[in-house]
């Protein structure tokens, strides 16, 4: 008796495992396509509306991820996406209203780095690194030169090829006058590999990069 109990309870523990598995492999096939559609919704926002098209859409956008967060809080991913968004919207935006959403931005990247700091290849670093540069000092936000350096210098490490990681130090040097170190990083992200599902924001940031080289190599004439 005592045996087939402890064969049975072997059972059950079995099947729970099974079923906690495959549970959680479609819990990542969702996070996967929610992640997906948020990273091509950002990317036709961002690259091909404009005005107060582009806004209207950032503020949707940014509603969509929130209900997409709550419903997976430990998934570093979107909330890195959380805080992309609400950066690049605080970008658009400009002026002292955009900064409660860079603000915002600098909660999620920094939640997202507390879950997984390596989390899709050092983006949420280099995504706070850039929200460090881009924003005014104390007293009124919370832009730093130095955590800047430290963590775009961090997702450089993490992705050292990587399109995004080279294109951001690239600016934050540009701000730094120091334009040829500037000019090898972006040639690197020039030569980044396309990433998989990403067409539209690979071609978008390219486009960037490109006009980024031509301006630098006029300043280094």
């Amino acid at each position: 008796m005592k045996i087939k109990l402890i064969k049975s309870l072997y059972t059950l523990a079995c099947i729970s495992l099974i079923f906690s598995n495959i549970t959680h492999a479609n819990a990542d096939h969702e996070d996967d396509n929610t992640l997906n559609h948020i990273q091509k919704q950002w990317a036709k926002i961002n690259y091909e509306k404009t005005g107060e098209v582009q806004k209207e859409g950032f503020l949707s956008l940014i509603e969509e991820v929130e209900v997409a967060v709550n419903q997976n809080p430990e998934s570093a991913a979107l909330i890195t996406w959380s805080g992309i968004i609400k950066s690049t919207f605080a970008g658009s935006k400009g002026g002292v209203g955009a900064l409660p959403y860079a603000k915002d931005a600098k909660k999620d990247l920094e939640t997202a780095i507390a879950i997984n700091r390596k989390i899709l290849e050092g983006s949420a670093l280099a995504s706070l690194g850039t929200l460090y540069y881009s924003v005014p000092g104390w007293p009124i936000a919370f832009g730093n030169k130095k955590k800047a350096e430290s963590l775009l210098k961090e997702a450089l490490k993490e992705n050292p090829k990587g399109i995004d990681t080279n294109y951001f130090y690239a600016n934050f040097l540009i701000q730094k006058r120091d334009y040829k170190s500037s000019l090898l990083h972006l040639e690197v992200a020039a030569k980044a590999k396309p990433r998989k599902g990403r067409p539209l924001a690979d071609q978008g940031r390219q486009k960037e990069i490109a006009e980024s080289i031509k301006t630098i190599r006029l300043k280094l004439k």
